[in-house]
C-alpha cells in the first residue's frame, strides 16, 4: 500500500521510493528509530540503513542471493566508504550482470538531509532531543568513517595518476592510520585503541 502524504507539497524522495520499491513498514521503522530514545539513531546511520534496504530489494528482484551476499560491505564499496576504485567497478559489472542496474540504485541512495526532510517534513515528526553530546563510541565511528575515506580517495587517486603515467608503483597498499600524542606522558596510542580504554597511562596510573 503507497504510504499517505502527511503534508501537503511534493512528495519527497524517500516516500517515493519506498512505494517504488514496495517498502511497506519502512516509514514507521524510520520514525521508530529515530525517535527512540535508546536506540540513539543518527540520521546518518538512518540514511545509510535505509539506502541499504533499497540494495537489498534491488539485489532481491533481480534473483541475487541476499543470503550469501554482505549487503552492508556492498552498499559500503558502492557508496565510496570502503575499497578501492577497481573493486568498485568489478562489483557494478558482476551486478549488472545480475540483471541490477547499477546506475539507477545509486542515484536512488539518499543522504542524511532526505531523511529529515522525510520525517520531519512529510511525517511531521519532531526531532529527538539532542543528546548532551557524543560519546566515545560515537567518536570511534566517525573517525573509522573518515579514516575509510581517506583510504579510498587516497587509493582511486594514486590509481588514475598510475593510469596516466604520472606515478610508478608496484602493487601496494593504502593503510591510514590515526595516532594521538598525551604530551604528559610522552606515549603514543591508536586513536581507537584509547577510546576503548578511556585513557591514557599517565591518567591510569
Amino acid at each position: 500500500m503507497a504510504e499517505e502524504r502527511a503534508s501537503p507539497g511534493p512528495r519527497p524522495k524517500v516516500a517515493r521510493l519506498i512505494d517504488q520499491y514496495g517498502l511497506e513498514g519502512v516509514g514507521d521503522e524510520l520514525e521508530a528509530k529515530w525517535t527512540d530514545p535508546g536506540a540513539d539513531e543518527s540520521l546518518r546511520s538512518l540514511a545509510d540503513w535505509f539506502n541499504e534496504r533499497l540494495l537489498r530489494t534491488a539485489l532481491s528482484e533481480a534473483g541475487v542471493d541476499t543470503l550469501s551476499e554482505d549487503v552492508s560491505r556492498l552498499y559500503a564499496v558502492l557508496a565510496g566508504e570502503t575499497g578501492s576504485r577497481g573493486e568498485r567497478t568489478q562489483l557494478e559489472r558482476r551486478l549488472e550482470r545480475g540483471g541490477v542496474d547499477v546506475a539507477t540504485l545509486t542515484d536512488a541512495f539518499v543522504s542524511y538531509g532526505a531523511i529529515r526532510s522525510y520525517l520531519v517534513g512529510h511525517r511531521n515528526v519532531t526531532p529527538p532531543t539532542a543528546s548532551p553530546g557524543p560519546d566515545r563510541e560515537d567518536a570511534a565511528d566517525t573517525i573509522e568513517r573518515l579514516r575509510q575515506r581517506t583510504t579510498t580517495v587516497t587509493t582511486d587517486k594514486l590509481e588514475r595518476l598510475r593510469e596516466t603515467d604520472e606515478l610508478d608503483v608496484g602493487t601496494h597498499r593504502v593503510l591510514v592510520d590515526v595516532q594521538v600524542l598525551c604530551e604528559r606522558c610522552g606515549k603514543q596510542y591508536e586513536v581507537t585503541r584509547l577510546l576503548e580504554t578511556g585513557a591514557c597511562d599517565c591518567f591510569q596510573a
